[in-house]
């Protein structure tokens, strides 16, 4: 599937994962940018995160000071060629990884950690 049509698909699941958030998170969520992209660039792999990974959210959590330590305004990062790759070519796969992807990352901006996002099933 081109690029350009996976980000159609990504788009209409974010927003209709967002529109079905409670209205107070769904205030916070659409604060927060998701950007959509083919794959990490090199330099989060020399971050360390795999190359195949799905989403990665950057930046200080809802609430936090950006400061010395967070230059960069939060934002979530959605990798679609990798979300395809992991649904193996299922467009209703590629949708459900999307949304729980997106919701695992909003919860990292929510400040939720590995546990929280556990508890929550957005492991």
């Amino acid at each position: 599937m081109n690029f350009e049509r996976l980000t159609s698909l990504a788009r209409e699941t974010v927003a209709t994962t967002q529109a079905r958030l409670p209205a107070a998170v769904r205030a916070a969520a659409t604060a927060v940018p998701v950007h959509l992209a083919a794959e990490p660039d090199e330099a989060v792999v020399n971050e360390g995160f795999e190359p195949d990974i799905l989403g990665l959210f950057t930046g200080p959590a809802h609430g936090d000071d950006r400061g010395e330590d967070n230059l960069l305004p939060p934002q979530i990062f959605l990798y679609l060629e990798n979300l395809w790759d992991f649904a193996e070519g299922d467009v209703g796969v590629f949708r459900e990884e999307v949304r729980l992807t997106y919701l695992h990352e909003l919860g990292h901006y929510l400040g939720w950690n590995e546990d929280d996002l556990t508890v929550r099933g957005l492991d």
